[in-house]
């Protein structure tokens, strides 16, 4: 079966046509600057070139391809804690990704469902840790935000006798509904409404819409767990204030 899209003239001439396009809309419709499309597919080329060498040689050996996920995971919880904006307080968020990452993955590789070797860990891996990182992120930002913007219903709670984890957790609890709400989301509507990556990848490598769709029920049922698992360490870490929102990070 014929790959997608291979390099050559054909796909690079498509490609900045694609850009031109972004960026000729940008300019009409003055959606900001006519730089941001061209910028970003620059980098998008730079990095995916860089991140294809890698994989090219990590991907032959297990030890490297974990590694690789270590890298993964490590810039996973930076992008998670800069988009919580609490500060030093976020690196607590490394439980979040862990915790996500520990009731799925182990599983996965024990069963033998998803073969010990790099080409099946790393692309699994790394979909259920973005996953885990959207809804992290997402769930300390909106927890965090709704302790500033409801501090009174919090002092309000604790004059009631509750202690601080309760209180807060009273008022954050409904957070973690909205932090989860695209993950279930995406489950719902899959095949319907949308063909994610995975599927998709899997189709185009195989040919075999089973094998694609037996891959992609695995990977969103693996976000569905370990994005829960995340939120429920987050909205905890942020009831008892070990995640919180500093000065330097306003809502």
């Amino acid at each position: 079966m014929n790959a997608v899209a291979t390099p050559g003239v054909g796909l690079t001439i498509l490609c900045v046509a694609l850009v031109a396009a972004t960026a000729a809309v940008y300019w009409v419709a003055q959606l900001g600057p006519v730089s941001v499309a061209p910028w970003a597919a620059t980098r998008a080329v730079v990095q995916l070139a860089v991140v294809a060498l890698v994989l090219a040689a990590a991907l032959a050996h297990l030890w490297s391809s974990m590694l690789i996920l270590l890298v993964m995971f490590a810039a996973a919880v930076f992008t998670a804690a800069r988009r919580a904006r609490a500060g030093w307080s976020a690196a607590w968020l490394t439980l979040s990704l862990g915790a996500g990452l520990a009731t799925t993955i182990p599983p996965m590789l024990v069963s033998g469902v998803v073969p010990m070797v790099g080409v099946a860990v790393v692309p699994i891996g790394g979909i259920i840790l973005g996953g885990t990182m959207t809804g992290t992120s997402l769930a300390a930002r909106r927890a965090l935000d709704a302790l500033t913007e409801r501090r009174g219903e919090v002092e309000a709670a604790l004059s009631l006798g509750l202690t601080d984890r309760d209180a807060r957790l009273e008022i954050i609890r409904a957070t973690a509904t909205d932090a989860l709400l695209p993950g279930v989301d995406q489950t719902r509507t899959v095949g319907l409404v949308t063909l994610p990556g995975a599927f998709v990848g899997v189709l185009v490598a195989s040919g075999s819409a089973a094998q694609a769709a037996a891959v992609q029920v695995l990977v969103l049922l693996g976000l569905l767990l370990a994005q829960s698992c995340a939120v429920a360490t987050t909205i905890e870490l942020v009831a008892r204030g070990l995640v919180r929102r500093t000065p330097a990070y306003p809502s």
